[in-house]
């Protein structure tokens, strides 16, 4: 996740340097850049919690996974939307619904951890995650 965050912010800068003309909506104003900021910082810490995740059966081990991959697949397009961006061209619609189901499947996958002995650890994941989510809908409504 720190390597989504550093790509991301390394193509923010490098937007400011693009000579090609970006829509308004594509480099955003102050409120959508917070947004896009927080969700990659949201994502970044809830793999981190994500990861923190032990529990005492198999479940357990299978869920952390498949919630791993869910992020790992909204992170891939946040991705092509920060290239996107940088380039001049429209954030692709598969990229925003990518890191829409990326996230609802790691909320899927959070909350089908029943484990007791990793109540706590899920909790803060699934907290972490709840952030993130905001802050998607927060980019959506303020990107627009």
């Amino acid at each position: 996740m720190a390597r989504i965050f550093s790509v991301f912010l390394a193509l923010f800068i490098a937007s400011a340097a693009v000579a090609a003309p970006v829509e308004k909506r594509q480099i955003g104003d102050l409120a959508c850049n917070v947004n896009r900021f927080k969700i990659v910082t949201a994502l970044a810490g809830t793999n981190s919690a994500v990861g923190q995740i032990q529990g005492s059966d198999p479940t357990t081990a299978t869920q952390v996974a498949a919630a791993q991959a869910g992020l790992s697949s909204a992170g891939d397009g946040i991705k092509t939307i920060a290239l996107a961006i940088v380039t001049g061209q429209n954030a692709p619609a598969a990229a925003r619904n990518q890191v829409q189901q990326g996230l609802l499947d790691a909320q899927s996958a959070l909350g089908n951890i029943t484990d007791p002995t990793a109540s706590s650890a899920v909790a803060n994941a699934q907290s972490s995650l709840a952030d993130a989510i905001q802050d998607g809908n927060d980019v959506v409504a303020d990107c627009n």
